[in-house]
């Protein structure tokens, strides 16, 4: 048998049940693939039942507050994602009159909708016979078909899309897509696959020369880059201190507390010297009543190392005033905080000390 029908075979016995392959409305299984970019299947199906629920079409979306999508999206990180979906969605809507792409080109041009995206979605939804492309495509055809080339480089993705091309089923684009992408994540799995029950095992490239663990080729490491963190949890009586961040970083858009970045860590007995404590707080009379060990946080190519300090103060300074939004600590749920953050304000030191504190 060829590939198409050893591969079809495969799907029917082992097709996954998820939630957006019951719908053909173009606008869910556009959110589930944006969900699904950085994100596994396990975590990202509980988000897109939340995101459909909160915004169910492309209208609720367009029409919605960017802190209100971000605070949806909490905890999936990559939140560049989420402004994505909510540009792409106001452009369909005030551009194109609330009409859904419907072709692969049409669709690349949406914010955020590269090339896997616009194929998964025009060949799922519309039946257009275009590749939808991930790593676990890129491991499968490296490996049965011994394609040495990287799919990280354009000329690799080129060689990769060339070879997909030629084997999809053009009578059912959807049902290849899904399969190729079925098989990636449950049969052809990046470490230590059972190549013994692989319907492919007799012509494998990769399984015939003890190549599984080398195909595809691997990416160049990147190299990470070190952050050290302290932000300063400041209660004003019942209020305390946040911002948005603007600048073009990491969490754009998201609310942080004030934070002092340092190229090194910032010893406790070295936190009142700092230029930005002295800003913000000199003038407040502030007591520290907590100062947390380091928390490492990883990010795809940062290691942020926080500390969290606790801070009371009876008055408030011009510094803080003009640069934070005082709110009541019981009203941080309502923001859209990183991760990083919300983990802390679950623990106990920031349920004793900031959010619970004892009444004096």
């Amino acid at each position: 048998m060829d590939f198409k029908t050893l591969l079809s075979s495969w799907y029917t016995i082992n097709a996954r049940s998820l939630p957006w392959r019951e719908t053909s409305d173009p606008y869910k299984i556009w959110v589930s693939e944006v969900i699904l970019q950085q994100t596994r299947v396990a975590q990202g199906t509980a988000y897109y039942h939340r995101f459909i629920s909160k915004f169910p079409t492309v209208k609720h979306l367009a029409n919605a507050h960017e802190d209100d999508v971000l605070k949806v999206w909490q905890g999936l990180g990559y939140y560049t994602r989420a402004r994505n979906l909510l540009a792409a969605a106001k452009y369909i809507e005030n551009e194109l009159n609330g009409r859904f792409p419907n072709t692969y080109q049409e669709l690349l041009k949406l914010k955020g909708v590269g090339q896997y995206s616009a194929g998964a979605i025009a060949s799922f939804v519309f039946k257009e016979p275009v590749p939808a492309i991930d790593g676990n495509v890129y491991r499968i055809i490296a490996r049965i078909f011994g394609v040495f080339d990287s799919p990280y480089t354009s000329q690799g993705k080129a060689v990769f899309r060339k070879v997909v091309v030629e084997l999809m089923n053009k009578s059912a684009p959807d049902q290849f897509n899904q399969a190729l992408l079925d098989f990636g994540a449950l049969q052809c799995v990046p470490r230590s696959p059972n190549c013994s029950i692989c319907p492919f095992v007799h012509y494998c490239y990769a399984y015939k020369n003890n190549l599984v663990d080398i195909l595809p080729t691997k990416a160049k490491k990147i190299k990470t880059r070190n952050r050290h963190f302290t932000y300063l949890l400041i209660r004003h009586g019942d209020y305390t201190f946040i911002s948005k961040r603007k600048s073009k970083d990491i969490w754009k858009s998201l609310y942080e507390f004030p934070l002092i970045e340092t190229e090194k860590p910032l010893a406790a007995e070295k936190l009142q010297d700092d230029d930005e404590w002295k800003l913000l707080l000199a003038s407040s009379d502030p007591e520290i009543v907590y100062f947390s060990p380091t928390v490492k946080h990883l990010l795809s190519h940062q290691v942020i190392m926080a500390r969290f300090v606790i801070v009371n103060i009876t008055k408030t300074t011009k510094g803080l005033l003009d640069r934070f939004k005082k709110v009541h600590t019981s009203s941080i749920d309502s923001y859209t905080i990183p991760t990083l953050i919300d983990n802390f304000l679950a623990a106990e030191p920031a349920e004793k000390y900031f959010l619970n504190p004892p009444t004096p």
